[in-house]
C-alpha cells in the first residue's frame, strides 16, 4: 500500500476487514480519530490500515475486544515491558486450553453415545436417551 491516505473501501480491501466492521471499530475507539477529506470522507493512512490488520489477526486468534484494546494501548508505548502483553496472551492460551479440554470431553461423550446405539428402534436409541436426560452424560460441560 502506498503512503497516501485511502478511503474506507480500499482500507477494507487491503486490511481484510469489512467496511461495517471498520466503522464499528471506529465507533468503539479501536481506531483513533481519522482524517477527513473536504467532502467529510474518512481517510486511512498506512498506520491505520496496519492497525486494522493487527485487530483482524487478534480477532482471528480469538482475543476479545477489551484484550485487543489493551494490546493496542501497549503497542502505542513501545518502550515499556512486554509483561502485560505476555499476560494477556497467556490468559488467551488458558482459555484455549480450557476449550480444548471441553471439546475433548464433548468428543468422548459423542463417541460414547454413538457406540451405545444399538441401531434398533428410536425407543431404545442411546443417542436420544442421553440427549433427553443430561444425567445420562458421563461428562458435564460448562
Amino acid at each position: 500500500m502506498s503512503r497516501e491516505a485511502v478511503q474506507i473501501g480500499e482500507a477494507a480491501k487491503v486490511s481484510g476487514v469489512k467496511v461495517p466492521t471498520i466503522r464499528y471499530y471506529e465507533q468503539i475507539g479501536l481506531l483513533p480519530a481519522l482524517s477527513r477529506t473536504e467532502g467529510n470522507r474518512r481517510t486511512y493512512d498506512a498506520a491505520d490500515v496496519q492497525r486494522l490488520v493487527f485487530i483482524r489477526h487478534a480477532r482471528e486468534l480469538g482475543f476479545e475486544i477489551d484484550a485487543i484494546r489493551a494490546l493496542l494501548s501497549l503497542q502505542d508505548k513501545p518502550n515499556q515491558s512486554c509483561a502485560e502483553a505476555d499476560a494477556i496472551a497467556r490468559a488467551r492460551l488458558a482459555e484455549v486450553d480450557q476449550r480444548l479440554t471441553s471439546l475433548s470431553a464433548l468428543k468422548a461423550e459423542l463417541k460414547h453415545m454413538i457406540e451405545g446405539c444399538a441401531h434398533g428402534k428410536i425407543a431404545q436409541c442411546r443417542v436420544i436417551e442421553v440427549l433427553a436426560d443430561h444425567g445420562e452424560c458421563r461428562h458435564h460441560f460448562a
